[in-house]
């Protein structure tokens, strides 16, 4: 199995000749790497954790209407009153288990990352959303499009037989649930909080990964969001599991599981 980072949340996993596509998104409001749409276009299928502006919107440019979209009945809900394509999506909840080629993904509730007050203080009195006020509007419009409850979050355990991956597709766990430990390779969302790397570690205690990498650091909705320093991520993954491996991805790069 490997994988490519697109930025935000976005990932292609690939295992033989078979592609996951992971919370599309084309990164609209940002200035940031574009990605490369004709290569995530040869999914063979997309799976959403959540149906927010920045994890769904998009679906349409990388699903053309014939690839599955796997999305809780919130994203179907959102897709019909968003003029999305609903032909193409299946709904999905926890508990549920579905097989694409070789992968083998089961869903697991999961919660969004809360945000702290010093984050939404540095956006709030930042000069660069004062400066760019009637962007921050719309964009707040857009967001508010795709509300979802506390129970619209999914996270996936992605298995080709070989290697297993975790996706969390926000930074926040479901306290009665026991998810999956010692996968091959966790993927956190290094967003929410300013200090993310204590947010990561009772991910850590309660998956206990061989590796960690992050995504949904980049500056996605500027100007309301920031590219988040992400020097403090390793040393706290080492410290807290000193035997696994832990890297920063870079966008548009293969990466071997």
């Amino acid at each position: 199995m490997r994988f490519k980072w697109y930025g935000t949340a976005t990932l292609l996993l690939q295992s033989g000749n078979t592609r996951l596509l992971i919370d599309p998104y084309l990164k609209e409001y940002s200035c940031v790497v574009p990605v490369p749409l004709a290569e995530a276009r040869t999914a063979d299928a997309i799976f959403i954790t959540h149906p927010h502006l920045d994890h769904f919107s998009d679906v349409d440019a990388f699903s053309e209407g014939m690839r599955p979209v796997y999305v809780s009945a919130t994203g179907i809900s959102h897709a019909k009153k968003n003029g999305l394509n609903a032909a193409c999506m299946c709904r999905i909840k926890a508990g549920d288990e579905v097989r694409v080629g070789p992968f083998t993904v089961r869903v697991f509730p999961a919660r969004h990352c809360v945000f702290d007050a010093a984050t939404i203080l540095r956006v709030v009195f930042s000069l660069r959303t004062w400066l760019h006020a009637r962007d921050c509007i719309s964009l707040l419009k857009d967001a508010k499009r795709y509300w979802i409850k506390k129970n619209d979050v999914l996270a996936f355990e992605i298995s080709d037989g070989e290697r297993k991956v975790m996706v969390f597709g926000s930074a926040g766990m479901d306290g009665r649930v026991s998810y999956p430990q010692g996968v091959d390779l966790l993927f956190f969302p290094y967003q929410g909080r300013v200090r993310m790397d204590r947010e990561i570690l009772p991910f850590l205690d309660a998956i206990k990964p061989k590796a960690v990498t992050i995504d949904h650091f980049d500056d996605a909705f500027p100007p309301i969001t920031h590219r988040i320093n992400a020097e403090r991520f390793v040393p706290a993954v080492k410290k807290r599991l000193p035997e696994a491996s832990a890297f920063v991805p870079e966008e548009n790069v293969w990466y071997d599981v």
